[in-house]
């Protein structure tokens, strides 16, 4: 009979602030994140716990895990060797996401699903990166005063968030609550043969309070979570961060 490992201890400031080092590799892709909104809400830490794969472990700050709901905007994505395409290198996304480590401490971002308006990025993702990539129906529309308002429809299911940025705020401390929420620089996906941990490099997040006039919890439905029923917990925005990609690499789970 197996003896079950014991949970590994949640990652310190120092592994958190080692996972932003650049990968010792070549980069695969590139792409610019913009305005992006932050929304979380605590949640039970056994709840998405059990909906992870072996070898992964929920993160949490003070003793409390999170998910995250963040609609944005993907533009100038290009591979390492090619330019961006007109059509095809922007659209939108909205992802619901929570906080992981591994065995050896190593933090990270888990997507219960990202939806996103443009097929082919889509279908490339899940192929070559494993993540749960959903096609959904999606608009914007940017005010004069610089309001965003994001809809997005998948399953029959309408998600919409109106936004703005508010008051600009000093980057995240490493050991705050911001950049815990904000600052994950590395993303676990499941293959078929067993879990990747890919890299992500851009320079901090420059943050600001967000104005948030609409939002739901349709995204934790559609992804199979109860809703909390209360606002968000925390709120944040960003103007956005230029992007590289590095490749996966299998991780041993044990």
């Amino acid at each position: 009979m197996s003896v079950p490992c014991p949970t590994p201890p949640t990652p310190d400031v120092a592994q958190r602030l080692a996972a932003r080092t650049t990968p010792a590799m070549a980069p695969v892709m590139y792409q610019r994140w913009s305005d992006l909104l932050f929304l979380h809400w605590e949640y039970p830490a056994m709840s998405i716990q059990a909906l992870l794969p072996e070898g992964l472990f929920v993160d949490t700050y003070a003793g409390k895990a999170y998910l995250g709901v963040v609609p944005f905007f993907m533009k100038k994505i290009r591979p390492r060797f090619l330019p961006a395409v007109p059509g095809l290198s922007d659209f939108m996304e909205l992802n619901l996401r929570t906080y992981v480590h591994d065995r050896n401490g190593v933090p990270g971002v888990w997507f219960f699903s990202l939806d996103a308006n443009q097929w082919l990025a889509v279908k490339i993702a899940r192929q070559f990166f494993h993540l749960p990539y959903e096609h959904a129906r999606m608009q914007s529309h940017h005010s004069a005063d610089g309001r965003i308002c994001f809809d997005s429809l998948r399953s029959g299911t309408p998600c919409v968030f109106e936004y703005a940025a508010g008051v600009e705020l000093p980057l995240p401390a490493p050991d705050s609550l911001e950049f815990f929420l904000v600052e994950r620089y590395r993303l676990y996906s499941s293959a078929p043969d067993g879990l990747r941990r890919g890299a992500v490099f851009h320079e901090p997040y420059p943050v600001c309070r967000a104005d948030v006039t609409r939002w739901d919890e349709n995204l934790l439905l559609l992804d199979g979570f109860a809703p909390t029923k209360r606002p968000p917990d925390h709120m944040l925005l960003s103007r956005g961060v230029d992007v590289t990609i590095f490749p996966l690499e299998r991780i041993k789970t044990r």
